[in-house]
């Protein structure tokens, strides 16, 4: 039997020769591009540019508030009841409330002092002040330590309690509430959240609790968190300017129109009878103190932001760290977003502005919208459509919108106006986080509820960079090797390469000159692929 030839099994059309291959895979991609690709890239340019508005028109109206807000409105003791409290030389301390502090910590080696210091030093009469210390560490050596430094002060005659549980259900919220339990609790009338690496100034009470103790109808009084380690590189210099924006724009204007912001977690005061009656701390998402926000907020309880009255913190200086702090903000508002949105809708105590508000502009436009419009508009389907050049994407689109709303996002932080490109560049890198997290939240799978603590490094960090200085031993080398492998970041890698290629064809078949934007930023997803984000300034 004659042997069959290989050839007779292969359809003829692909019996090409070698130097035929470009052209076939040339007319495969125009037979693909033609039908299906085009139209479903167009989609995509229409979606994005329709996000891109609303995110713009959030920002425009932001902006025109706030400027109101600073020219014309009144100031928080002029809109509220404001009396400080002062001694009686007849009664004594009885005018003052009873003030509970709650610090949480876990396997805070490096803060703990910091944040147990600075509620021991509390301008407030002592047999008025009860501190909770809410230790879930899991580490027996740093429990040990904290344990010795709440009996310290208590010997000083400090009201220091410290307390732990025997598993860490619910961590920080389930910390809280438990604190809420005890029996030494029943006669406060307010509670002050401390986290492990905050700081507040002795006058922190006296200037937040005659808002509370005069004016019944608020629930919480907020405090602006103030950075002490912002300069310490390049990577806390970018948050502050983030943080900076929510802190000077977002929360004025939500204090100064709705009287409803989202709790920041720490830095603030409770009126423990408005933690009760919204149904306490709830564990259900990762977001702990913006579930009680809504909630107390949906009873009408009213907030207060004080912008004046700053808190000293500390901002994560590794990437590592970052990411996942990212992780827990963009996962836990679309997740209790999804839990709450139809709670909020059918609510009868609060008018119909501020559900619009809250829904609308706090929730869908700032907690979803924001990343997934700077994901995939600027760092998927703008790159894509150089390579399909039948779609075209609107210069309004693609450059005057996202330039107002970074020069509108600048206001917070003036002393980094010079950062402010490459600070674009870094939040498009976050955007791919952020947007992965929003989706996880949303569809409730995965990492929805994970919980991992924000790293402090206290001063730690500086003593390290000083040591390292002069380290040029061979195991330092090699330590710094694994170091390196440990932070390469594989996602942001792949992005690197997508958007090279993508300005390799841009800079060679283009006309609009995206290749600059695209090189830009894809020097920032390879820095940060390498972990090399947190370079000391």
């Amino acid at each position: 039997m004659d042997q069959i030839s290989p050839k007779l099994l292969i359809p003829q059309s692909f019996l090409v020769n070698r130097d035929d291959v470009t052209s076939q895979l040339g007319l495969m991609w125009e037979l693909i591009k033609a039908p299906l690709l085009v139209p479903m890239l167009k989609l995509s340019v229409y979606i994005c540019l329709g996000m891109a508005l609303m995110l713009f028109m959030e920002r425009v109206y932001m902006g025109i508030v706030i400027v109101l807000v600073k020219l014309f409105w009144k100031k928080p003791e002029e809109r509220y009841k404001f009396v400080p409290i002062e001694d009686d030389e007849e009664h004594g301390s009885s005018n003052f409330p009873v003030v509970l502090v709650q610090i949480p910590m876990f396997n805070e080696k490096e803060v703990y002092k910091i944040s147990i210091g600075a509620a021991c030093g509390l301008s407030w009469p002592s047999d008025r002040l009860v501190i909770q210390v809410l230790d879930d560490s899991t580490d027996s050596a740093i429990k040990l330590m904290v344990e010795q430094e709440c009996q310290r002060w208590a010997s000083k005659g400090i009201n220091i309690t410290y307390q732990i549980r025997e598993n860490r259900t619910g961590y920080k919220a389930g910390a809280l509430k438990e604190g809420l339990k005890r029996s030494y609790v029943k006669h406060c009338e307010y509670v002050a959240i401390i986290d492990a690496d905050f700081r507040p100034d002795p006058d922190f009470l006296r200037k937040s609790i005659p808002f509370l103790d005069h004016n019944p109808d608020i629930a919480l009084v907020q405090a602006r968190w103030r950075f002490v380690n912002a300069d310490e590189c390049l990577l806390t210099r970018m948050q502050e300017m983030s943080l900076d924006y929510h802190f000077t724009v977002e929360q004025e204007v939500g204090s100064a129109t709705h009287a409803f912001f989202g709790f920041n977690g720490t830095a603030g005061i409770w009126r423990i009878g408005a933690i009760n009656e919204a149904g306490g701390w709830k564990d259900r998402t990762t977001v702990e103190d913006m579930d009680l926000a809504v909630r107390a907020s949906l009873r009408g309880w009213k907030f207060l932001y004080l912008g004046d009255l700053q808190v000293k913190s500390e901002l994560p200086s590794t990437f590592k760290a970052f990411r996942f702090q990212q992780h827990r903000w963009s996962c836990g508002p679309a997740n209790l977003f999804r839990k709450m949105v139809c709670e909020i809708i059918t609510n009868k105590k609060v008018r119909f502005w501020k559900k619009v508000y809250v829904i609308y502009s706090f929730f869908f436009v700032r907690k979803i919208i924001a990343h997934m419009v700077t994901f995939f508009f600027y760092c998927v389907v703008l790159p894509l459509t150089i390579l399909v050049p039948e779609v075209k994407v609107p210069i309004w689109g693609s450059v005057y919108i996202p330039s107002i709303i970074t020069i509108l996002n600048s206001v917070g932080t003036p002393r980094s106006i010079h950062l402010l490109f490459y600070w674009i560049l870094f939040e498009n890198v976050m955007s791919l986080h952020r947007t992965k997290a929003t989706l996880i939240g949303l569809f409730e799978t995965g990492r929805a509820n994970e919980w991992v603590v924000t790293e402090k490094l206290g001063d730690v960090a500086k003593k390290v960079a000083e040591a390292n200085k002069n380290k040029t031993n061979s195991k330092a080398i090699k330590r710094y090797r694994s170091k390196f492998i440990d932070r390469l970041n594989t996602l942001e890698l792949g992005f690197s390469a997508f958007l090279f290629l993508c300005g390799c064809f841009d800079f060679m078949y283009g006309k609009n000159n995206y290749f600059i934007y695209l090189w830009l930023q894809t020097i920032t997803f390879f820095i940060t692929g390498i972990g090399y984000v947190g370079t000391i300034i």
